[in-house]
């Protein structure tokens, strides 16, 4: 496994770790999910990454059980959650001070940890100031319930305005950004962050390296009844991801890795990796043969030759043009 540090922090993420978005506690069972995670620990990943929302919290509570049974120390693994999405009540939403406040507490719990290493506001709050937010988010690290803060696909401007309320109050600032990145989806992490990563030193935990499945080539000629894109109340994720145009690229990149000799999921991966920017991509799965499999995408990364590239990107024709 490689490792790298979380932006300019001191921080060493696995350069891939395991997310549990639409899988623990919903659409496998507490066993499997044990069993990814004994897997992706056993192969050196060390980031396992969950929010207040994934499964209205059950999520959080599988993941807790499953690391209080395995008794790993504390210090060899690194815990995350999202606070944005906590309930239907008022304040059990966004990401006023009472929210996150409350919302790490519930997470602790939850987890049956005395801290998390990282933080995230899962989205901005246009109803709530940044501001209040910076200072919640300082006095949590204060107490010692958080180790960093960050952001989940928030602008660049909004990130901006947060370490400069941090800079200007003496506040701890951000320390990194959770958005999705791929093939098909890369303007705003490639163009749009840049300045965070060359000027500031961000850091990121990227999402969906394949497309919601897409680029996994499953869908190349049909769709699938057993995969995530098929789970009730995805539709808007399906009417989203899955294109002609997204499914055509997909099958000239699956061409591409079969000259190459590797998985077309192995080979999305790497090109995430190879981006310096990425400091860990987050791996879904529902088997542990997803896991095996995805984790020879760092095998993979030395194949990516500027030729390779130059290939991928006469595919892909959606590099933004700098004028």
């Amino acid at each position: 496994m490689e490792y790298r540090r979380l932006g300019k922090s001191g921080l060493q993420l696995s350069a891939l770790s395991l997310g549990s978005w639409l899988t623990f506690g919903k659409q496998i069972t507490d066993d499997v999910a044990e069993q990814l995670m004994v897997t992706a620990y056993e192969n050196g990943i060390n980031f396992f990454d969950n929010a207040e929302i994934y499964s209205r919290g059950k999520s959080e509570i599988v993941m807790g059980n499953i690391l209080k049974k395995m008794n790993w120390q504390r210090s060899s693994y690194v815990v995350s959650s999202k606070v944005f999405w906590g309930g239907d009540k008022p304040n059990q939403t966004g990401l006023s001070r009472k929210h996150v406040m409350e919302g790490c507490e519930a997470a602790l719990k939850r987890f049956q940890l005395d801290y998390l290493d990282l933080y995230f506001c899962h989205r901005a709050d246009p109803n709530t100031p940044i501001e209040e937010t910076v200072w919640a988010m300082n006095d949590l690290i204060r107490q010692g319930k958080i180790l960093y803060w960050g952001t989940s696909e928030w602008s660049a401007e909004e990130i901006l305005e947060a370490i400069t309320i941090a800079k200007r109050e003496h506040l701890i600032a951000p320390t990194m950004e959770q958005p999705q990145y791929n093939m098909l989806h890369r303007y705003r992490f490639e163009e749009e962050y840049k300045t965070l990563f060359t000027e500031y030193g961000y850091g990121s935990t990227i999402w969906s390296p394949l497309s919601s499945g897409i680029l996994s080539g499953k869908y190349n000629n049909g769709f699938p009844t057993d995969t995530r894109l098929s789970i009730d109340g995805l539709d808007w994720l399906k009417e989203k991801v899955l294109t002609t145009d997204a499914i055509e690229k997909t099958k000239k990149l699956t061409s591409l890795a079969g000259d190459l000799g590797v998985s077309m999921p192995g080979l999305a991966i790497a090109w995430c990796l190879k981006n310096p920017n990425v400091s860990t991509v987050i791996l879904g799965g529902s088997k542990t043969s997803h896991i095996l499999d995805n984790i020879k995408a760092l095998e993979i990364l030395p194949l990516l030759t500027e030729n390779v590239i130059t290939e991928i990107e006469s595919i892909l024709q959606n590099k933004a043009i700098m004028v």
